[in-house]
C-alpha cells in the first residue's frame, strides 16, 4: 500500500493534515470526505531514499517500548479492539523503525495470528519475557494488566540499568581524560625540557631522567603501544563471546572488591524483580526461571538460575539451590522461603526487588563518593609527578645560580 500525505478543511473551517496507507488517492479522498474533512490537496508521500539502509534509520529505544506499553494498557482498558489500538499506536509513532514494526504486527494480527505471536517476529525490540506475558495475558484476558506491569517493570529496570551506567561512566571518563593528557605531556611537553636541559649541561636528578627516559620509551614505541593496546582490546571482547571466557570474566567481575557488590545487588534486584512479575503474571515458574536464565547477563548467575530450575524440577524449593550457588545472600533465600511456605513468593519477591532496589541506590552512591576523592589523587600524582620531575632541574640551577 500507498502512503499519502493529505490537507484538508473541518467543519469548524481549520486546516488540519495527516498521512495515510491507501491504494489510490480516490479512496485517500472519500475517508477524508466520510469523516466531514474537505479535501485540500493529497499527494503520495515521497519515499526516503535511507529508508534501507538499516544503521542510519533510528533504533527503537526502551522508552518508545514503555509508552507503546502504557497508552496500549489505557487503550485496552477501554474497551477497544486489539486490532484497532494497534492502527492508532502505528499511526500515532513518531519513531520510523517503530512504525514499520507496529505496522507489520498489526498485519500479521489482521491474519490471524496472536498478538504474542506476531511479537515474537521482532526478539531484539520484544524479548521472551515480553512476549511469554503478553502470551499469559492473552490467555488470561488480562492483557491491559500485563501490559500496565511490563511497563512498570521496563520502568524499573530502565532505572537500575541508568544508576549502574552512571557509577561506571565518571571513572571511565577520567581514566580515558588523564591517558590522553599524559600522553600528550609524554610526547610534546617532556621532549621541549630535554632539549631545554640539554642545553644547559646541568645535571639532571634522578626523578627527572626516569620521566625523560618514560618519554623517550613512548616516542619510540607510541605505535606498538597503540596496536598493542587495540589488540588487546580485541582480545578480551573475543574471548568474552566464548562460554569458557564470560564464565571466567563474570566470575572475576563478582569478586571484585568494591564493584562486584553492587553487581551482585544488581543481579538479586532483577532476578526477583522479573520472577515476581512473571509470576503474578501467571507464567509457569520453570519457564519464568528459564527467560530469567537466559536474561540475566551474567553467565555466573545464570548458572545459579539454571540450578535452581533443575532442583525445582527435582521437586526441591527455589531457596535452597538459591544459597548453594553463593551469589544471592542468605536473607533473600530466607525470605524466598518464606513466601514459597505461605505461598505468597510472587509478592515476597517484589518486597525483596524493592529492598534491592534500594540498596542499589545507596551502593551506587557509596561507589560514588569513593571513587570521586581516589580519582582526584590519582590525577594529582601521576599529573604532579610529571611537572614536578620537569622543574626539579630548573629549582636546582635557580639554586646554584643564587
Amino acid at each position: 500500500m500507498k502512503v499519502f500525505v493529505w490537507t484538508a478543511k473541518n467543519s469548524k473551517n481549520r486546516t488540519v493534515k495527516g498521512e495515510m496507507e491507501a491504494n489510490d488517492l480516490d479512496y485517500v479522498r472519500s475517508s477524508l470526505q466520510r469523516r466531514k474533512l474537505k479535501p485540500v490537496k493529497i499527494k503520495e508521500k515521497p519515499k526516503d531514499i535511507l529508508e534501507n539502509v538499516a544503521f542510519l534509520q533510528p533504533k527503537v529505544t526502551e522508552i518508545d517500548v514503555i509508552i507503546f506499553c502504557r497508552q496500549f494498557s489505557t487503550m485496552i482498558d477501554a474497551g477497544l479492539p486489539l486490532l484497532q489500538c494497534l492502527d492508532i499506536l502505528h499511526t500515532q509513532q513518531e519513531n520510523v523503525t517503530f512504525k514499520k514494526v507496529l505496522k507489520k504486527i498489526k498485519e500479521s494480527v489482521e491474519t490471524g495470528e496472536t498478538f504474542a505471536d506476531a511479537l515474537k517476529k521482532f526478539p531484539k525490540i520484544f524479548d521472551d519475557l515480553f512476549v511469554n506475558m503478553v502470551a499469559a495475558g492473552e490467555a488470561g484476558g488480562i492483557l491491559d494488566i500485563i501490559l500496565r506491569r511490563l511497563s512498570a517493570y521496563m520502568e524499573k529496570m530502565a532505572k537500575l540499568k541508568k544508576q549502574v551506567k552512571g557509577a561506571m561512566t565518571y571513572p571511565a571518563i577520567t581514566l580515558g581524560i588523564a591517558t590522553i593528557v599524559v600522553g600528550v605531556i609524554m610526547v610534546f611537553v617532556i621532549p621541549v625540557f630535554k632539549d631545554m636541559f640539554e642545553g644547559m649541561g646541568a645535571q639532571l636528578p634522578t626523578l627527572t631522567l626516569m620521566v625523560i627516559a618514560m618519554s623517550n620509551f613512548v616516542m619510540k614505541y607510541i605505535a606498538f603501544i597503540i596496536i598493542g593496546f587495540v589488540v588487546f582490546l580485541s582480545l578480551i571482547k573475543r574471548a568474552y563471546r566464548t562460554d569458557k571466557g564470560r564464565i571466567m570474566m563474570d566470575d572475576m567481575v563478582l569478586k571484585l572488591p568494591v564493584v562486584g557488590l553492587l553487581i551482585k545487588k544488581v543481579a538479586v534486584a532483577k532476578f526477583t524483580r522479573t520472577m515476581g512479575t512473571m509470576m503474578s503474571s501467571g507464567v509457569a515458574i520453570l519457564e519464568a526461571l528459564d527467560i530469567v536464565a537466559r536474561t540475566s547477563g551474567n553467565k555466573t548467575v545464570e548458572f545459579a538460575i539454571t540450578d535452581v530450575k533443575g532442583g525445582i524440577a527435582e521437586g526441591r524449593s527455589m531457596a535452597d539451590p538459591l544459597l548453594e550457588s553463593g551469589v544471592f545472600p542468605s536473607m533473600v533465600c530466607s525470605m524466598i522461603s518464606v513466601g514459597e511456605s505461605t505461598g505468597a513468593l510472587d509478592i515476597m519477591l517484589g518486597k525483596i526487588a524493592d529492598f534491592y532496589d534500594d540498596e542499589v541506590d545507596q551502593a551506587v552512591s557509596n561507589l560514588t563518593a569513593m571513587i570521586e576523592p581516589f580519582m582526584l589523587v590519582f590525577l594529582g600524582v601521576v599529573i604532579g609527578g610529571l611537572v614536578i620531575a620537569m622543574y626539579l632541574p630548573i629549582f636546582s640551577i635557580a639554586g646554584a645560580v643564587g
